[in-house]
């Protein structure tokens, strides 16, 4: 772990690799349309030559953000550790949240249609105090519902002094 803060005493899970497929699916949906509709308006009210250039420039905000989404995708990691769930992630800014298991109110787990699609979940993670949710995307279905089941009896057990 190249985090100064984070403890080296545990071992970090990765989330899985097709995190980075649905969001560089949902950035390419995203700079498509916004690049066509830039190509169309002001193609047909200032000139084609800018639209074309709107279009130019869109694309290379899809290539930049490939390159972002795979380096994201690669620095979320969660650790279950005895008494509380750390979360790290962020490339430039790095953040670690962890959370204590007394302190959990409830978990979800989440899946939109593409994530559905490419076979992942999120699962997340709410407290009294919101500053210290996380959430852990990327997770395969089965591990999001185990560490859903899990992190609620440890929840519970810790706020009931277990």
């Amino acid at each position: 772990m190249d985090d100064l803060f984070a403890p080296s005493d545990v071992s970090w899970t990765p989330v899985s690799p097709k995190l980075a497929s649905v969001r560089r699916l949902n950035a390419a949906i995203t700079f498509g349309v916004l690049g066509l509709v830039a190509l169309l308006v002001l193609g047909m009210t200032v000139g084609w030559l800018y639209g074309v250039l709107a279009l130019v420039v869109c694309a290379a905000g899809f290539a930049w953000s490939w390159v972002l989404v795979g380096r994201n995708q690669r620095s979320w990691k969660y650790a279950e550790r005895e008494d509380e769930l750390l979360v790290s992630h962020g490339i430039m800014f790095r953040e670690l949240v962890v959370v204590p298991y007394g302190r959990m109110q409830f978990v979800d787990v989440t899946a939109g249609p593409l994530e559905r699609a490419f076979g992942i979940a999120t699962v997340e993670l709410h407290t009294a105090t919101p500053a210290t949710d996380a959430k852990i995307p990327g997770l395969h279905p089965d591990e999001a519902s185990r560490l859903r089941d899990r992190l609620s009896a440890l929840g519970q057990a810790q706020a009931w002094g277990l």
